[in-house]
């Protein structure tokens, strides 16, 4: 059981925007902040294809987050920052439904998130 004191991570969520300012007839994305919360990291293991991302230098996580309407928001389209390291993680597969009280994001690092 899961409780406040394991979410010892500090990630945000990010989605990209075209930006506002940019001059007319021009798009730019940007990312920008959608969700800021308390995480607990879980490294996957196991399956052949958890194996063959670390192979290539990549890593695989499933994130615990509470459950929350900015939570369940979050698709594939999201990038995940981890703030204390300042890694970037491209959201690979979320699960809002298995439990009610949290939302499961599972996350890859090395891969382009953009």
């Amino acid at each position: 059981m899961t409780s406040a004191g394991d979410l010892i991570e500090r990630v945000g969520f990010e989605t990209y925007i075209n930006d506002p300012d940019a001059p007319p007839g021009v798009t730019r994305p940007i990312w920008y902040e959608t969700h800021s919360c308390r995480a607990q990291f879980v490294f996957s293991r196991g399956s052949e294809a958890v194996e063959a991302a670390r192979l290539e230098g990549r890593a695989i996580y499933k994130v615990k987050v509470r459950q929350c309407a900015a939570a369940r928001a979050i698709t594939t389209d999201h990038r995940m920052t981890d703030k204390r390291r300042g890694t970037e993680y491209a959201v690979t597969g979320v699960d809002a439904v298995a439990d009610r009280s949290w939302v499961f994001v599972q996350v890859m690092s090395g891969k382009a998130s953009g």
